[in-house]
């Protein structure tokens, strides 16, 4: 078995000796480094070449948001988990929006913390829809018609096939339940997966879920039920 390598990043010594203890422990899991700031982040990954990087948001001198976006703007890019406080975040959603594939609470239990490293390694966001809407509606405001607008142009460059993929992206479903409901297989869908992230510039299901929501289309979806 490869283990998970796990690259800590929080400028609080105890919390990265917490994370560090708690995530040590699992067998699947090895620590390959540990940074107090965003600023430290890059050279790290190139040196320790982690699968995972669980990063702190807030830090005095670069942030969780810079360095993520700093991180996944590169070739071969780690997965990044963001470490938040709260449920409902601005910087959360930020993140989130240039390419963390996640977050996690810094009270969620260690179980919970290795399983969204595991599922986040694996490919698969760490974001249920209930806290996607939650986080939209905390940023919803004044840009909402501007991000709908430009949403909708984005998302006019899928053909119907890759829209209904995206839209069941956008409600959380897991390949095999979008393969099941769409009456295609597990490799089709992966397959449409990777073209609606090349056609849309995107890193990430987490990122085209956003869009989606962005776009009014789950509302639309909401609307057709009978």
């Amino acid at each position: 078995m490869t283990a998970i390598r796990l690259l800590l990043v929080d400028d609080d010594p105890l919390v990265r000796a917490g994370l560090s203890f708690m995530l040590g422990g699992a067998e699947d899991v090895e620590i390959v480094g540990e940074a107090a700031d965003g600023g430290e982040v890059e050279a790290l990954v190139d040196r320790t070449r982690p699968d995972v990087v669980l990063m702190d948001i807030r830090m005095p001198v670069v942030d969780g948001l810079t360095a993520t976006e700093r991180l996944r703007g590169r070739p071969d890019a780690p997965q990044v988990i963001v470490l938040t406080t709260f449920h409902a975040d601005e910087q959360v959603l930020r993140a989130l929006r240039v390419g963390a594939a996640g977050f996690v609470l810094k009270d969620t239990p260690p179980a919970e913390i290795c399983d969204a490293v595991r599922k986040v390694a694996a490919g698969d966001p760490v974001l249920s829809p209930a806290v996607t809407r939650r986080l939209m509606e905390h940023a919803a405001g004044t840009a909402v018609d501007i991000r709908r607008t430009r949403a909708r142009t984005r998302v006019a460059a899928l053909n119907d096939r890759e829209r209904e993929v995206a839209v069941a992206v956008g409600r959380g479903l897991a390949n095999a339940a979008i393969a099941a409901e769409l009456f295609m297989s597990v490799a089709t869908v992966k397959t449409h997966v990777s073209r609606i992230l090349a056609k849309l510039d995107l890193n990430n299901r987490v990122q085209v879920a956003l869009l989606v929501y962005d776009s009014g289309l789950l509302d639309e979806e909401g609307d057709d039920t009978p």
